[in-house]
């Protein structure tokens, strides 16, 4: 189980903890966002709210096979949300990410050498730990956008 717990820090740390790559994370980024500023549109990049909207949806989808239910998540559509209209709409957001993060990780934690290496769902998605380390990598890919974004927004309201 040491890999497990090696590989749920990794989540752990871009989402909730770490400074170690990005010298941030999302909880780090985000509860430190307006939600008005998570709904700024900038020409044509998506929104911080959209950003954290699709990766707490492959979160949650995964978390889903986690405990025991079906994948039913699809990319087509993993940017489907219902808008982000208040401090409260925002406030839940953020607080479903870290509930399921936190449950994530802890399913990680526990997951034996032969689970991480055992079929995800379908021979055609590989394995638990790749699955579970492209989350990882979808994620920091994502941070660098909302980081950058946030950047923009700051500089125009200066």
């Amino acid at each position: 189980m040491e890999n497990s717990k090696q590989i749920a820090t990794r989540f752990k740390e871009v989402l909730l903890n770490g400074q170690w790559i990005a010298n941030t994370n999302y909880k780090d980024l985000l509860s430190n966002t307006t939600w008005k500023q998570a709904i700024i549109k900038i020409e044509s990049l998506n929104t911080i709210a959209t950003l954290a909207q699709h990766i707490n949806y492959y979160i949650a989808g995964v978390l889903n096979v986690f405990e025991g239910g079906l994948l039913e998540i699809r990319d087509k559509h993993s940017f489907d949300f219902p808008p982000i209209k208040s401090e409260e709409d925002w406030s839940k957001l953020l607080n479903d990410m870290w509930s399921n993060t936190e449950k994530f990780a802890t399913h990680v934690e526990l997951m034996s050498e032969e689970k991480l290496q055992g079929t995800f769902v379908d021979e055609k998605y590989g394995s638990y730990q790749r699955n579970i380390e492209g989350i990882i990598e979808h994620s920091y890919y994502h941070l660098g956008q909302i980081s950058l974004i946030k950047k923009m927004i700051i500089v125009s309201q200066i």
